[in-house]
Formats: C-alpha cells, sequence, structure tokens
C-alpha cells in the first residue's frame, strides 16, 4: 500500500504551490527538494506578479490574461510579501509608437478583471516626479499597475501553508531513484547530507524539478531522452538607490527588449533581466561581464545618473525552465506552462511540470490536481485562491495598520524590526515577538535587526539550515550584515539546527 498519494520532487514555487493545493483538497502528499526551498528559478525572478505586457507582442493572450487575473488573488492571499506598484513606460522615440503602447495597455487594463489596481495614465515627464531621474529627451510615458512579490518567501510560505495542513517537506532530500511497481512508485529518497537512504511508495509522482525537470527523467527515471526545456539565463543587477520616488520604469531597448529598474530593500534599486540561452549545470548559473555590461548600458540609455560597473554591490542570476517549443530566440520563447503526462495507461502515473511563471503558479498547480484527480479521483474542490497563505490573513490594504498595530503592543522593540519582521511573516510576527519586552529579550543580534528569536523562528518553522538559507532566500539581509557577522550565524543555525535534532532522537 502506497504511504502517500503524491510524492513532490522541487521545492520552488511550482511544486510548493501544488504540494499546498493537494494536501488542502485531502491527498497525503511528500515534497522533496534537494537543496533549500527556492534555492534555484524561485528566488532569481524579477520580484515582479505582473500580466507580462511584453508577451502581448508574442500573441500569449491566454498567459496574459490568466496572469493579471491572479495579481489581486494573490496580493489578497499575501499581502504582507505582495504589494502593488506604480510601472512607468517612457515613450522612445524611434522603437514602438504611442499608439502600440496606447493598445497594449488599453488591453493589459481590460483583459484580467481589476478591481482594486488603478488603471493606466499618461504623465508628462517634464513637469512629473517620474521624469526627475531620467534624461531630458524624455517628455511623455504611460503609467500602469502591476505587482510586487517576495519570490522566495512566496515559496516557503506555500510550503509553511502545505506543512500546517498535513504535507511532508523534506528539504536537501534528493530523488535518486523513482521505479514504476504496478500502480506504485517506489522512490529512493538521499539526505543529501548524511547520505541515509529511505523508501517512500507513492500512487503518484508530481516532477516539478524546473531546470532539473529532464534531469529527473534522466537520472531517477531512466528516460535516457529527456528533452523538454529550454534552459535561458535571466540576470539582474542591484546598485544602490537612483532615485527617491516608489514607482518602478519599464525601459525598452533597441533589441524589442525591455528591462525594468525597480526600488528595492529601501535603499537599492533592481535592474534586470537578460535572456540567454543556457547550456551548463543550472547550479552553477552567474552573471556574465556582457550581461552586466547589456543592463547597465540599458539602464544608462535613460537615467541622467550613469552607473558603472563600481556601483554594483549585488548580481543573482537564475536559469528559467521554459517548454522548448522551438522559438529562435530566447526571449521569444514561452512562457506559458505545460504539463505532461509520462506513463502507459494502467501504471503509475507522473506529470512532468514545464516551464510557468511565479505570476500563475496557483493556476498552475490547480491544471495540475485536474490531471491529479482524473487518475487518483476527486477529492475536495479549487480552495487555494481563498485562503490566505500563513501571516496574510489581514486585508490587502491593511498592512500599516498591522504595523501600527504591532509598534503599538511592543513600544520597546525597533521600530525597523517591527516593520520589516511584519513584511516577512504578517500577522505573524508574534510567533517571533513573543513576550519580549525589549530588544534585548529577542536574544544575541547578528546586525541588520536580526535577532536570536527571529533565527531560531526561520529554523524551526520555515526549513533553515544555513546563513546563505536565511540571508538571501527568507530575506534579504544578506545585502546589510557583515561577511564574520554571516559566519557567526551560519555557525549558530548549525548548531542550534544539530542541538535540535539531537534532541528529537533522545525524545
Amino acid at each position: 500500500m502506497a504511504d502517500v498519494d503524491l510524492l513532490v520532487i522541487g521545492g520552488g514555487i511550482n511544486g510548493c504551490g501544488v504540494a499546498r493545493d493537494a494536501v488542502g483538497r485531502g491527498y497525503s502528499v511528500l515534497l522533496a527538494e534537494k537543496a533549500d526551498l527556492a534555492s534555484g528559478t524561485s528566488s532569481a525572478s524579477t520580484k515582479l506578479i505582473h500580466g507580462g505586457l511584453r508577451y502581448l507582442e508574442h500573441y500569449e493572450f491566454r498567459l496574459v490574461r490568466e496572469a493579471l487575473q491572479e495579481r489581486e488573488v494573490l496580493w489578497r492571499m499575501a499581502p504582507h510579501i505582495i504589494w502593488p506598484l506604480r510601472f512607468v513606460l517612457p515613450h522612445h522615440e524611434g522603437l514602438r509608437p504611442s499608439w502600440l503602447l496606447r493598445l497594449g495597455l488599453f488591453l493589459y487594463d481590460n483583459l484580467g478583471g481589476r478591481k482594486l489596481l488603478p488603471a493606466t495614465r499618461t504623465l508628462d515627464l517634464r513637469s512629473h516626479a517620474a521624469g526627475k531621474p531620467l534624461k531630458g529627451n524624455y517628455r511623455k510615458a504611460f503609467e500602469y499597475s502591476d505587482c510586487w512579490v517576495q519570490d522566495s518567501r512566496l515559496v516557503a510560505l506555500n510550503a509553511r501553508d502545505a506543512a500546517d495542513r498535513g504535507a511532508t517537506v523534506l528539504t536537501r532530500t534528493a530523488v535518486t531513484s523513482a521505479v514504476r511497481e504496478g500502480k506504485e512508485w517506489a522512490v529512493t529518497l538521499t539526505d543529501v547530507d548524511s547520505g541515509a537512504t529511505r523508501l517512500v511508495r507513492a500512487r503518484m509522482v508530481i516532477n516539478a524539478a524546473g531546470p532539473w525537470v529532464d534531469q529527473v527523467l534522466t537520472n531517477a527515471v531512466g528516460n535516457n531522452d529527456a528533452r523538454n526545456v529550454r534552459l535561458v539565463q535571466g540576470s539582474h543587477i542591484v546598485v544602490p538607490r537612483l532615485y527617491e520616488h516608489d514607482r518602478c520604469y519599464i525601459f525598452q531597448n533597441a533589441d524589442n527588449r525591455i528591462i525594468f529598474a525597480i526600488p528595492y530593500e529601501d535603499d537599492f534599486t533592481l535592474i534586470g533581466t537578460t535572456d540567454r540561452d543556457y547550456k551548463d549545470d543550472p547550479a552553477k548559473v552567474k552573471i556574465t561581464e556582457s550581461e552586466t555590461k547589456y543592463l547597465i548600458d540599458a539602464a544608462n540609455e535613460y537615467f541622467s545618473r550613469q552607473l558603472t560597473t563600481d556601483d554594483v554591490v549585488w548580481t543573482y542570476s537564475g536559469v528559467r525552465p521554459l517548454f522548448d517549443d522551438g522559438a529562435s530566440k530566447a526571449q521569444e520563447a514561452t512562457r506559458d506552462y505545460v504539463l505532461k503526462r509520462d506513463g502507459a495507461p494502467g501504471t503509475a502515473p507522473m506529470i512532468n511540470v514545464f516551464g510557468g511563471k511565479i505570476t500563475t503558479y496557483r493556476r498552475l498547480a490547480e491544471s495540475v490536481l485536474e490531471l491529479v484527480e482524473a487518475e487518483l479521483g476527486a477529492k475536495g474542490g479549487s480552495w487555494s485562491g481563498t485562503l490566505p497563505l500563513p501571516g496574510g490573513d489581514f486585508p490587502e490594504t491593511g498592512f500599516a495598520t498591522l504595523v501600527e498595530n504591532t509598534i503599538r503592543a511592543f513600544p520597546h522593540i525597533q521600530k525597523a524590526t517591527i516593520h520589516r519582521i511584519c513584511r516577512n511573516q504578517g500577522t505573524r510576527v508574534r510567533d517571533i515577538l513573543g513576550s519580549a519586552r525589549s530588544d534585548a529579550d529577542l536574544g544575541r543580534t547578528f546586525g541588520a535587526g536580526l535577532t536570536e528569536a527571529e533565527v531560531r523562528y526561520f529554523c524551526d518553522r520555515e526549513w533553515v539550515r544555513s546563513a546563505e538559507d536565511l540571508l538571501w532566500r527568507r530575506t534579504k539581509l544578506g545585502l546589510r550584515v557583515t561577511a564574520e557577522a554571516a559566519r557567526e550565524l551560519d555557525e549558530f543555525i548549525r548548531n542550534y539546527v544539530s542541538d535540535q535534532e539531537l534532541d528529537r532522537k533522545r525524545a
């Protein structure tokens, strides 16, 4: 008899979204991730919940409509990590004409059932604050709405919710073998740190391994001719804040691509992304000199303040596992998701997930669950868009009220610390602050307002096992803490996790 109904491979946004949806419908679920949650593509996005304005040029109307519909659904589910932004699109003489931009934005405003997000308007950059950081030759712009997301936190919160509902979530656990035995899968799980193995039987496998989806098929399942994904590298740079207002920019380039310039972590500006085919191991991806130059040159085309490589304080790169549809250029490959069933009728089914966008992860999960129901029988119905993610149980427009109420309840804790934790944890901020009467009650500090109480929470509740997990995926405090503090934090986390595991074994 199977141990679980579903074994999900991959702890990115798609895998965690599927696990959450499935367990919420009543299926038993185990999720295995060979590294940390969101350690691949899902922490390397441009951090946007958006319809994808440029996808209209490639006639991907279904994808854009679905993504636009999801913006306010996701904002409602997690208003602490998702919030609206206004995007400024300057008109560039010689590129896309004004009438085409207006048409695209009219469709953008009306395709997706927008209710709370404000509509598009035209700006006079000669008098509007959005024109101040730009060169003087840009006189007109269009301003429209999309949303921002803390991408890796979205993954962690989906995993946390799945676990709260009964799913088993195992990080640093690789699927090293998956063999069909009649109508079940015999799956070997290997602990990456210890090498220990265990056998799990599942009625169905969901392969949501992202850039490694074909590797799972080749190495674990033995399908040696798996060639389904086109790996496309996207890189970003982070520089000191370039302007004071809170809007984002979307810039057209002469190569028909676009880049974004986005306010980031209060003191920085995020610039990206690139699109280039990638042939190496996805775990080794890093920005190239030519990508850095491309992003700097693109920004310098518009901003009056000219950037150099010396301004770059951080970079990150990811590999998008796009379904290989034969497009000639990386930027033209479809961003839509494709689901494929593997296995002959009457044998244990596997669903392989190719492509997708972070914006449509929940809809992708619902599509996967339709296939699961067809194979295993229906249980509960669609629900994932109706209930908040952990910490998101407050009105989407009420974040300031949440912060104010928490500050009043904890008057002796630094306001900046409270604001940051509210942004990460929403209403679960009190699970960290507890009964603290002062900053000292939160224990040892590691810089940038990070305290022992918060670190313990991340280890106990969000599968953190290293400083890198915490500083670059559960938060972005890696931009602020010193190298020495990071080393001390890593030692603390490893000792704490080891002690907790010993306590569990003794119990």
